[in-house]
């Protein structure tokens, strides 16, 4: 497979037990899924070419010869050649650079699992935004990543470190990497890399970065032993993200937020049904199943909820902060399961257990761990009903027929509100599309040119509605959106739009225009979702078409991907 085949290696029988022994393999990488190359036209300077690795989940296994699981972890270094003017980049605590033979020597000095063992390569350069952290793009971004990050990572970091107890890892530095990026962001420990695009959706930024500083603690120095627990890192690192987010942007914020992410969730719930497995926290991951496929809104989400939950019970949150900083202390370096984390909190908090927190009615531990379905309790998000209020009432006035409050709902200047708020409110549209032809018709109108100018989370949202409703005045602001977009997660969505509805020609004929701009394994998965629905096509040999034929055959199969039990359009979470 992709993946590569497992390697069994006999040990002499005379080797005594924990005696120390040393094993060399020689092996040769092929492309495999943890390796990204990026010829120099998909990158932001078409300069020079590109590579980067994505570990997660048991991708590395294709990178080099590694016990693949998280319950194993190790320390490593690496030697890598490289070409001048190619900067390269690891995840690890010390690195250093001999000029005179392009040899870059890293090395990570405390134990990771291999899932967290990261590279990427290009033309990168660097500058400090912070005591302990730079930020690395290509030389046009690097401005941009200037301005909206300087000084304010090590805000969170003091914030986390104030939480959570001391950062462990030395530096936090960020990486900023092609559109081709296949996820939004990446925790790998010493270097997050993120996705580039977001630069321009500054709250989408701020979280995102936030959660991977989270992961520092949550997921990297304590990590779930199996990825049937993933919910121990991504439940924990979202609670950590939304504490760092009150005590850096007030608890306002911190409910928007995490409203407009628990109506994902509930989206997400509806579309899977309540007794799908997923849903569950602890997941049974069947042999041959790719634990990436498990990745949902529930292992983020639902894992936040229970957390919460727990917090709830000790009174006081900073009660429960130190708490975590005490688990911290006593797991880093280590992987846990689900039971190691309550027995440690019940122990932590003696008169909860002998309340027996743990079996009250309806909301006892073991059924947040193996219920189907919502989560059992979800958090109060009153604070944030100065934010949450006007979304509300905005979507009634556009929603409640007959439709005679236009004048009111279209003296609401979008470009006042925040960007969750904006989002909160065009998604709750999409959920309701499609809207009656004069709703979407009026809200053209007075909303159109406004979104034009905002970022792209709010823009590919107005452009979703557009496509689910059919709404032909708008189209070409679609055709114009995906010609300049290479990202993964501002493609995907729409095109799987346009293939559900009636709008599969127009579809057709922007893919044949601008695949030439998409990663390969973008291009291949825009091939998939149009396929669906037509007769298998004959093979061609695509190196002998010419210019005026469409250049790529579409082929009639699904990915594992696309195989999935749900569209990537309803889901858009960072690892």
């Amino acid at each position: 497979t992709d993946y590569g085949s497992s390697l069994t290696v006999s040990l002499p029988a005379a080797l005594q037990p924990h005696q120390p022994f040393q094993i060399i393999v020689r092996y040769t990488t092929a492309d495999g899924p943890a390796i990204w190359w990026l010829d120099p036209e998909l990158t932001y300077g078409n300069a020079k070419p590109f590579v980067f690795t994505q570990g997660h989940s048991v991708c590395n296994r294709s990178f080099f010869p590694c016990f693949d699981t998280p319950a194993v972890k190790c320390t490593y270094s690496a030697t890598v050649k490289a070409p001048a003017g190619i900067q390269v980049l690891m995840s690890a605590t010390q690195s250093s650079y001999l000029e005179e033979e392009g040899v870059y020597q890293f090395y990570m000095e405390y134990p990771v699992p291999a899932y967290l063992v990261a590279l990427v390569a290009g033309d990168l350069i660097h500058a400090d935004i912070g005591p302990r952290s730079r930020v690395w793009a290509e030389p046009c971004l690097l401005p941009t990543a200037i301005s909206k990050l300087s000084g304010i990572v090590e805000r969170w970091l003091t914030a986390a470190e104030s939480l959570y107890g001391p950062y462990i890892w030395g530096r936090y530095d960020i990486v900023f990497l092609p559109p081709s990026f296949p996820i939004v962001a990446m925790e790998n420990p010493c270097l997050t890399f993120i996705i580039s695009s977001i630069l321009e959706s500054d709250e989408f930024l701020i979280i995102d970065v936030i959660h991977e500083v989270a992961h520092s603690w949550f997921g990297n120095a304590v990590t779930n032993a199996t990825w049937e627990e993933m919910w121990l890192s991504e439940g924990l690192a979202t609670y950590a993200q939304r504490r760092i987010t009150t005590e850096t942007y007030g608890a306002a914020f911190t409910c928007l937020e995490t409203a407009f992410r628990l109506d994902a969730l509930h989206r997400q719930m509806k579309l899977l049904g309540e007794d799908n497995p997923v849903s569950k926290l602890q997941v049974k991951l069947e042999p041959g199943v790719n634990p990436s496929n498990l990745m949902n809104l529930f292992t983020y989400e639902k894992g936040y909820c229970f957390v919460y939950y727990l917090s709830q019970l000790c009174g006081d949150p900073r009660h429960f902060d130190s708490f975590l900083r005490a688990y911290i202390e006593k797991y880093k370096f280590t992987s846990v399961v689900a039971q190691d984390l309550l027995d440690s909190f019940l122990n932590f908090f003696p008169e909860l257990k002998e309340q027996c927190v743990e079996s009250k009615a309806g909301l006892e531990f073991e059924r947040w761990l193996n219920a189907t379905g919502p989560p059992l309790a979800e958090p109060d998000l009153s604070q944030g009903s100065s934010l949450t209020r006007p979304v509300e009432t905005l979507f009634k006035l556009w929603t409640t027929e007959p439709l005679d409050s236009v004048a009111a709902a279209s003296s609401v200047d979008l470009t006042k509100w925040r960007t969750f708020q904006t989002v909160l409110f065009l998604d709750r549209l999409l959920d309701g599309s499609p809207l009656p032809h004069e709703v979407i018709k009026k809200l053209s109108e007075c909303y159109s040119s406004q979104l034009d100018s905002m970022n792209a989370e709010i823009r590919i949202r107005w452009l979703q509605i557009v496509v689910r409703n059919d709404y032909y005045p708008d189209l070409y602001k679609v055709r114009r959106f995906l010609e300049n977009q290479m990202s993964r997660m501002y493609t995907i969505p729409l095109y799987e739009d346009l293939c559900t509805g009636t709008l599969k020609s127009f579809a057709l004929e922007i893919f044949y225009q601008t695949q030439n701009q998409l990663h390969p394994n973008l291009r291949k998965t825009i091939q998939q979702i149009l396929s669906q629905g037509l007769n298998p096509l004959p093979a061609i040999d695509t190196a002998a078409v010419t210019t005026d034929t469409p250049a790529m055959v579409l082929e009639d199969k699904v990915s594992e991907a696309t195989n999935g039990a749900i569209s990537l359009r309803d889901v858009n979470v960072s690892a």
